[in-house]
């Protein structure tokens, strides 16, 4: 069955009482048409961040029911096709992003989107590698969709892109997921703050694993999984997400801490997703040629919801 969710049913928040926009069985279909993250409220370079309606901002298509879905499993989103509009925006804004305080004058660029080409200047051209910025299923409290956590919510991982597989914890009976905050493309880090901002669509495939709920996100690309961490300081997320890495390598592998510790020296990436949200994401790559089975990876890092 496909299921299709319009922009104009979206969240916030990613919280208890929401009310679902829509309801899938695993295994379904779902498209859901998102905003830009602006909530279509910049359309020319005159247009700045800095004169928007803010509590407009990162609009989330959703929420979804999915049957079957209960507290503790896994919901597991497949990513089959990301669509993305001919416009994207770019911004940069006083105080905000790393390098904000440098940040002399507020300003927006407009750029087209033609053949799967970003034209950000006129000599300077990129090719789109479309991402979804937000996606996340509703929490215990209220978390505003700009926020990453637990959850999901503001990620902003350019691995969450086609091809991936997400699992997400499920805290609230049928998921209620939800998605938005789409980019042409990103670079790891989001430095400035956005990245090329656009809306479209999302095509996922909704399935549940029973039990699984991983502690937090957990990606699953062709060559490797990726658990994603969030935090206000940087370090602790850093320290969080090889902590991780080092129980899955020690569970899944039935070794000793240690050699776990010494084999993800070796062989996990520790990478940066992005530096500018409420809290700051990180993830912890672990290649598939080390351990394949992604079963043993979520009972590694089961929550204890």
């Amino acid at each position: 069955m496909v299921i299709r969710i319009p922009r104009d049913k979206h969240i916030f928040k990613f919280g208890p009482k929401l009310k679902p926009a829509a309801y899938a069985s695993p295994g379904d279909i779902v498209i859901f048409e998102t905003y830009d993250c602006f909530a279509g409220q910049i359309k020319k370079e005159t247009d700045l961040v800095t004169h928007i309606d803010f509590s407009r901002v990162n609009p989330a298509t959703g929420p979804l029911y999915v049957k079957n879905a209960e507290r503790g499993d896994a919901l597991v989103v497949d990513i089959l096709d990301i669509k993305v509009n001919d416009i994207g925006i770019c911004v940069a804004v006083k105080g905000a992003g790393v390098l904000g305080d440098k940040v002399k004058n507020d300003k927006t660029r407009i750029c087209k989107i033609e053949n799967k080409i970003i034209k950000f200047l006129e000599n300077i051209e990129i090719p789109i590698r479309p991402m979804i910025g937000v996606i996340g299923v509703a929490y215990d409290e209220e978390i505003p969709t700009g926020t990453p956590y637990k959850h999901g919510g503001n990620l902003d991982t350019k691995e969450i892109t086609i091809g991936t597989r997400i699992f997400l914890p499920v805290f609230i009976e049928g998921g209620l997921l939800a998605m938005g905050d789409l980019h042409a493309v990103q670079a790891d880090g989001e430095i400035c703050v956005a990245a090329c901002e656009v809306s479209g669509e999302v095509t996922v495939k909704v399935q549940v694993l029973k039990g699984l709920a991983p502690e937090w996100p957990v990606l699953e690309t062709d060559d490797a999984f990726y658990v994603l961490v969030s935090d206000e300081n940087v370090e602790k997320a850093l320290r969080e997400a090889t902590d991780l890495a080092v129980k899955i390598l020690q569970s899944s592998l039935n070794i000793s801490w240690e050699d776990a510790y010494m084999l993800a020296s070796l062989v996990v990436d520790i990478q940066i997703s992005q530096l500018v949200d409420p809290k700051k994401t990180v993830r912890a790559r672990i290649p598939k040629h080390i351990l394949k089975d992604v079963t043993k990876m979520l009972s590694a890092i089961k929550s204890s919801l």
